[in-house]
């Protein structure tokens, strides 16, 4: 419940504190003295945006705060899974400085907007006369039933599937566009993979291949030198293997006299011997070249082939065709492996939607077993409201996709009065019967949850007399399992209050100021009696008020 608000330099209110109380609480004061400018600073540290046209003083900042009691509440989950201090009291609060920013704390650790935010949709529901027209959204009349039925934890399994579920769609609408994609260039990867596969290139073949076009192109000048070359060392008129063999008998006739000579003899024996294999391994040599044109214009073709590929893909040597050949094999390759895992993103997405089809059919079931007690119960409480006559259908249509909270399409069909058409709420019903209708179902929903605090803003617009009087029993009511806090104008709601509250300006002679407290017995019998008969409280109000006030702490 929300034990305390502390208001400073906010719109009216330079600054303002002010102590709740347990049960039903009446916020009440003249028109414009200020109620909704506190239900605006409140709505702050709930988490709604604000910007720097809230500052009363355009120079200070802005701080407001609210001190929550949360010790019958379940909470502490989200203060571990948010690194924040538990406690059984959490204080909210948001600093607006000039600039425009602001800044969001719980029990005085820094957080985002979200947070705050999410943090105080479990703490406060604030309802005005304006969000009667939320009754009439299809999402609102959802929630309400989901509310009812208690089915959170279901409803959150969906959700969650249902992210996976559109996660994975999407990523399989990505495969098969990638795979129309892939499929309409396979061909082109096909036939130039094809071509360089045809080719049968290797690795070192050009520099083989040019080395040897290089050789039969000299072959005839090749053998003629080697031939020479033989020649001069065997064969010639004066060949050098026999000049050696001169030298060679000449040295060995003088050596028993010069016997020094024997090392060099024996090198000239040595070079001899070198002589005759060089000559024999030349001869062999020019049996390996061979004038072959047949040859050549194979070798020809082979590079035409090769340099026309080297051309076509724009590098520099088989290397990098053969790196082209295995890209464009890779890319078919990928091609087969999308089909495979579109199977499978298939096989999965259809595992997802059966999943879903199973939540959302349980979510549905539970929000047809809860219809009929729904409709019931807020009959019965139109029938205190003066409505005795009322009838609500809660029509529950199946869409034919899933949407966030399952596959159920909600639709109240309402009718007021004795003998009139059942339609939807839009079409029948008028502003007074619209609050009426959505007293009776956040009564019904606070039944059914554990949310601390429900303020009620003019909810009671259309409506006066009795009907009032009966308002403000369903408020007191509420009250005794929650802190309700009413803003109202009819005294038959204002006297079923525990605690009571009066919004006033105060000028002084620059500024005027917007101010709130709690009424002692006395102050409320005359507030009550202001609001009976006006300005001017007559003797007849004050007593009217005291009965009011008496008859129900009685």
């Amino acid at each position: 419940m929300l034990k305390n608000l502390f208001i400073s330099n906010y719109a009216l209110i330079d600054n303002l504190e002010i102590e709740f109380s347990k049960g039903l609480n009446i916020i009440t004061g003249e028109t414009g003295a200020g109620k909704s400018v506190l239900l605006g600073a409140l709505s702050l540290i709930l988490g709604q945006r604000a910007d720097a046209s809230v500052l009363s003083d355009k120079k200070a900042k802005c701080i407001i705060e609210g001190t929550f009691d949360i010790l019958e509440c379940d909470f502490e989950s989200f203060f571990a899974e948010n690194n924040l201090d538990f406690d059984n009291t959490v204080i909210l609060r948001r600093e607006i400085i000039p600039t425009g920013k602001s800044r969001a704390f719980i029990n005085d650790t820094p957080v985002n907007l979200d947070k705050i935010k999410e943090l105080g949709e479990k703490l406060v529901d604030i309802h005005s006369q304006h969000n009667t027209l939320t009754l009439q959204d299809s999402a609102f009349q959802l929630d309400f039933i989901d509310a009812y039925a208690q089915h959170k934890s279901l409803l959150s399994d969906y959700q969650k599937a249902l992210i996976i579920y559109s996660n994975t769609k999407v990523e399989l609408e990505k495969l098969i566009s990638e795979e129309e994609k892939a499929k309409s260039d396979q061909d082109y990867f096909q036939f130039q993979f094809n071509e360089l596969d045809a080719a049968r290139l290797l690795e070192n073949e050009q520099n083989e291949l040019e080395a040897e076009k290089e050789l039969l192109a000299h072959a005839g000048e090749i053998n003629t030198t080697i031939a020479n070359c033989v020649n001069s060392l065997l064969y010639n008129d004066q060949p050098l293997i026999a000049n050696l063999k001169e030298i060679e008998v000449s040295l060995q006739k003088i050596l028993p006299y010069y016997n020094s000579l024997d090392e060099l003899l024996q090198r000239i024996k040595s070079v001899n011997i070198e002589i005759k294999d060089i000559a024999s391994e030349l001869e062999s040599k020019a049996h390996g070249v061979i004038i072959n044109p047949d040859r050549i214009q194979e070798i020809d073709e082979r590079l035409d082939l090769i340099y026309h590929f080297q051309q076509k893909h724009r590098v520099n040597s088989i290397s990098e065709l053969l790196a082209i050949k295995t890209q464009y094999e890779n890319k078919i390759l990928s091609i087969t492996s999308l089909e495979t895992k579109i199977i499978e993103q298939k096989g999965i997405l259809d595992l997802l939607h059966k999943k879903l089809q199973s939540f959302s059919d349980s979510l549905s079931a539970n929000r047809k077993k809860v219809k009929p007690i729904i409709e019931k119960g807020i009959v019965n409480v139109l029938k205190k409201l003066a409505m005795p006559e009322s009838q609500i259908e809660i029509k529950i249509e199946s869409l034919d996709h899933f949407g966030n909270k399952g596959r159920d399409k909600v639709n109240f069909l309402f009718n007021a009065n004795k003998g009139g058409e059942i339609k939807p709420i839009s079409k029948v019903a008028s502003g007074g019967e619209l609050s009426r209708l959505m007293l009776a179902i956040k009564s019904l929903i606070t039944q059914h949850t554990l949310l601390p605090t429900v303020i009620f803003d003019e909810i009671d617009t259309g409506v006066s007399g009795e009907i009032a009087a009966k308002v403000g029993e369903i408020m007191r009511a509420m009250s005794s399992n929650m802190q309700v806090v009413a803003i109202t104008h009819l005294p038959q709601i204002a006297a079923k209050g525990l605690a009571h509250y009066m919004v006033y300006k105060e000028t002084d002679s620059t500024s005027t100021y917007t101010r709130i407290r709690q009424l002692s017995a006395s102050e409320r019998t005359n507030e009550i009696a202001r609001m009976l008969s006006g300005d001017k409280v007559t003797k007849e109000a004050l007593e009217n008020a005291k009965v009011l006030i008496n008859f129900n702490n009685n």
